[in-house]
């Protein structure tokens, strides 16, 4: 890594600190919450129906801070790649989005382009995917106060380069890639990270957030 790069890192992680810790912060006042309600109602010997979802509160947010610690964790180190030929692109975006399920978990793939195939890291480039899909669905547009499903496409020009589009998303007015704010902003910024050591990019536009990918070394 140049020290270009090494300060550019450095950079990123300061301001992502910020946030992060201004985020943690937040999680941990409520979490403080929940177990002085629980604590209370143990002191009195009382156990009230919900005592049971304030447990589940209380467990839920000590997983969702150790897992942005985690992920900012692994934001700070290299993004050291096991890359394998013939990666199908196309292939693990079905598979991704085939995942989600539930009310509002809509994500259609375009699977009319021809295959497209690279040398790519298959385990973090399908995180990245994973954690892209994820933000564009909670971020899906809504018309008529009903959710409409986000779609995939991919398209590839000339076997050298791949563009992935989540469309049919909100207006966003800021860089979900770069702001660091929640844990869905830090692992977008671990997937673009991801994408760009791949020599690639991931990006906001408009109402889509676009992926670019090379296809040749």
């Amino acid at each position: 890594m140049s020290r270009m790069e090494d300060s550019e890192t450095l950079q990123d992680l300061g301001r992502a600190s910020i946030q992060i810790v201004h985020d943690l912060k937040n999680q941990l006042n409520g979490l403080k919450l929940y177990a002085t309600f629980l604590r209370r109602r143990i002191e009195k010997g009382e156990r009230p129906d919900d005592e049971q979802e304030t447990i589940v509160k209380l467990i839920a947010g000590l997983d969702r801070a150790a897992s942005d610690l985690a992920t900012i964790v692994e934001y700070g180190r290299q993004i050291e790649l096991k890359k394998q030929a013939g990666f199908e692109v196309q292939k693990v975006l079905r598979t991704v989005c085939s995942g989600f399920e539930g009310p509002g978990a809509q994500i259609v793939v375009d699977s009319s382009s021809d295959s497209v195939q690279g040398s790519f890291d298959p385990l973090k480039l399908t995180d990245a995917f994973k954690w892209i899909s994820a933000a564009a669905i909670k971020n899906r547009r809504n018309e008529d106060e009903e959710a409409k499903p986000v779609s995939v496409k991919i398209a590839a020009v000339n076997n050298q380069q791949a563009t992935i589009e989540w469309s049919g998303l909100r207006k966003i007015d800021h860089d979900p890639f770069r702001s660091f704010v929640g844990s869905e902003e830090i692992r977008l910024a671990l997937a673009a990270k991801i994408i760009e050591a791949h020599g690639g990019s991931a990006k906001l536009a408009e109402d889509r957030f676009v992926v670019q990918l090379p296809l040749s070394e």
